[in-house]
C-alpha cells in the first residue's frame, strides 16, 4: 500500500514533512501553483485540481490510502468517490466543507470578492506575520500558519512559497466552489462512499464544525476519528500521535481484507 497526502492551502507538501518521518514511505503531492509552476492554461478550479488529483494518483503504484488536509480533503473526496483511480482508501478532515449547509469562513469571504479578494492577498504575501494581528487578517494567518511548523526549515519554505502564483490559485480556487462544495458534488457527498474512508475530526480545531462533520460521515457511511487535542495543522502539531490514527485506521482495513481473503479465493 502506498500512503498519499493531499495539502490544503495556504500550503505546499512541507506541512506533511513530519508526518512522513513517521509513516515511512508516504507521498506528498505538492498542487499546482503551491511552490510550484501553475501550468499554462490552468484554470486552479476544483475541477481542475481534481482532475489533476486523479491524473497524479494513476501514475502512483497502488492500491493507495489517500488522506487529504484542508483544501485538499475536498479534493480528495471527490476524486475517491467520482473518479477511477487505484484508491484502497481515503482519510479527510475540515470534512464540515461538504455539508449541504457549509458557509464559508469570513477570510474566504473576502477571498471570493473580486478586488476585496486581490487586496488581501497582496498584503498576505508581502507582509510580515503578526502574533498581535486580528484573527482573519493576513498577517494573523500567515503568523498562525508559520507558527504550527515545528521545524525552523519548513516554516522557511512555506514562508518562501507564499507568493502571486499561490495567491491567485487560491483565490480562482475558492471562487470555483460558489456557494459551497456540496452544490456542485452533492450526488457524490450524499450517499455511502462506494470504497472505505474516515473523517479525520481534530477536537482543537474552531475552523471545523464536529455537528457538520459528523453528519456528512453519516452521509457517506464512514467513521469519525478523533484526533484529540490537535488543531487545524495537526500534522505538524504532533506527527506521532497522527500517524497512530491512520495506522489503526490502515490496519482494520488489513484486517478486513485478510478475512475476506479465503472467500474470495474460495
Amino acid at each position: 500500500m502506498t500512503a498519499v497526502l493531499v495539502h490544503g492551502i495556504p500550503e505546499t507538501s512541507v506541512v506533511w514533512n513530519g508526518l512522513r518521518a513517521h509513516l515511512g514511505d508516504a507521498v506528498a503531492l505538492r498542487l499546482p501553483g503551491f511552490g510550484t509552476p501553475r501550468p499554462a492554461g490552468f484554470g486552479a478550479t476544483k475541477e481542475d485540481y481534481t482532475v489533476w488529483l486523479a491524473e497524479q494518483l494513476r501514475d502512483i503504484e497502488g492500491p493507495i490510502d489517500l488522506v487529504g488536509h484542508d483544501w485538499g480533503s475536498g479534493l480528495v473526496l471527490r476524486a475517491a468517490i467520482a473518479y477511477d483511480i487505484p484508491v484502497r482508501s481515503w482519510m479527510i478532515d475540515s470534512a464540515s466543507t461538504a455539508h449541504p449547509d457549509y458557509v464559508w469562513h469570513g477570510m474566504a469571504q473576502v477571498w471570493r470578492a473580486p478586488g476585496r479578494g486581490e487586496e488581501w492577498m497582496a498584503e498576505f504575501v508581502a507582509g510580515a506575520p503578526s502574533e498581535t494581528a486580528a484573527p482573519g487578517e493576513p498577517a494573523w494567518l500567515k503568523h498562525w500558519l508559520l507558527a504550527s511548523c515545528s521545524n525552523p526549515a519548513d516554516a522557511a519554505e512555506l514562508e518562501a512559497a507564499i507568493d502571486t502564483t499561490m495567491t491567485d490559485c487560491i483565490l480562482a480556487l475558492y471562487r470555483s466552489a460558489t456557494p459551497n462544495l456540496y452544490a456542485d458534488w452533492g450526488p457524490e457527498l450524499s450517499r455511502p462512499a462506494p470504497i472505505p474512508g474516515a473523517i479525520l475530526r481534530a477536537t482543537g480545531d474552531t475552523t471545523d464544525d464536529p455537528a457538520a462533520s459528523a453528519e456528512v460521515a453519516a452521509r457517506l457511511g464512514v467513521p469519525v476519528l478523533p484526533l484529540e487535542g490537535l488543531d487545524h495543522w495537526w500534522m505538524m502539531q504532533d506527527p506521532a500521535a497522527a500517524a497512530a490514527v491512520l495506522r489503526s485506521f490502515w490496519a482494520s482495513l488489513d484486517q478486513r481484507e485478510s478475512h475476506q481473503l479465503p472467500q474470495d479465493l474460495g
